[in-house]
């Protein structure tokens, strides 16, 4: 019963970031289209949230693992 429950766990964790990576991007490239000029600052930015987005990801499999 533990594994199944840590494995509903670990497919709860991957919902915030899954949604937070759509919203990101979805926004990088609108704020692209409007202001073409600092699309590379925007890219760089965009790379380190997508970084720290998926870091949540990784603590949901690591505790999904540590638990189990």
């Amino acid at each position: 019963m533990t594994g199944n429950i840590a494995t509903v766990g670990y497919g709860l964790a991957t919902i915030g970031p899954g949604i937070g990576l759509g919203v990101m991007i979805g926004q990088t490239q609108i704020a692209t289209a409007r202001q073409p000029e600092v699309a590379g600052r925007l890219f760089t930015n965009m790379m380190i949230g997508a970084a720290l987005i998926e870091v949540l990801g990784l603590l949901g499999l690591v505790a999904g693992l540590m638990f189990t």
